[in-house]
């Protein structure tokens, strides 16, 4: 089992050992969503040897899903202790391109879009943004907003106008066609579902 390290807010390599392993931690979840959010929760004890070093804004690195190498998260919440124990949440660091903010720009193609919104930031945005994609059509960024809102989620965005799915890797960001693979299994009842349950209310 691997633990999260703790970083100091502005690291960017994950080279070494940051602040610490939290090996003392008592659960840690990763959550992504398809083209959705992608944060952690992790459940530490207040008798930890890194609980005053945990505050918001510092990252936690940490496994994201099993075919993917380590993620960082930014901590941008902190539960009170109930029981001896704290809840902290974090978001994957591409939340950061939250911040950046690009200028109004039109692009032919949707490489020449994932490329314009970082060479239009209005301030040096350490992230690099690519696809495999090789769709054709107008993409169109009318107004100042941050890089983040025009990756999906509004109309307008290159989701909307591409399609395509979100590999989040550090600190790239790339637009595929699927993320997935079809390995053809089925669902059935009975074959490899053994309890079904319903809930109404």
């Amino acid at each position: 089992m691997s633990y999260p390290i703790l970083y100091e807010s502005t690291e960017t390599k994950f080279t070494n050992n940051g602040l610490g392993f939290l090996s003392d931690c008592i659960s840690c979840k990763v959550t992504e969503e398809r083209n959705g959010s992608y944060e952690m929760e992790m459940e530490y004890p207040v008798s930890g040897i890194h609980y005053s070093d945990i505050t918001k804004r510092r990252i936690l690195f940490a496994k994201g899903n099993y075919f993917d190498q380590e993620q960082p998260f930014r901590i941008y919440k902190i539960d009170k202790p109930i029981g001896g124990v704290v809840t902290v949440y974090a978001q994957h660091i591409s939340y950061d391109l939250s911040g950046y903010v690009v200028a109004p720009f039109t692009a032919s193609n949707i490489s020449a879009a994932m490329s314009g919104l970082v060479s239009h930031s209005m301030t040096t945005c350490p992230f690099t943004l690519s696809t495999t994609r090789t769709t054709a059509a107008t993409f169109k960024a009318d107004t100042p907003t941050s890089i983040r809102s025009w990756l999906g989620g509004k109309t307008g965005s290159l989701l909307d106008v591409y399609g395509g799915e979100y590999h989040f890797d550090r600190f790239t960001v790339t637009l595929e066609n699927a993320r997935g693979v079809d390995r053809g299994v089925v669902i059935r009842y009975g074959k490899n579902i053994t309890d079904l349950k319903q809930e109404e209310n």
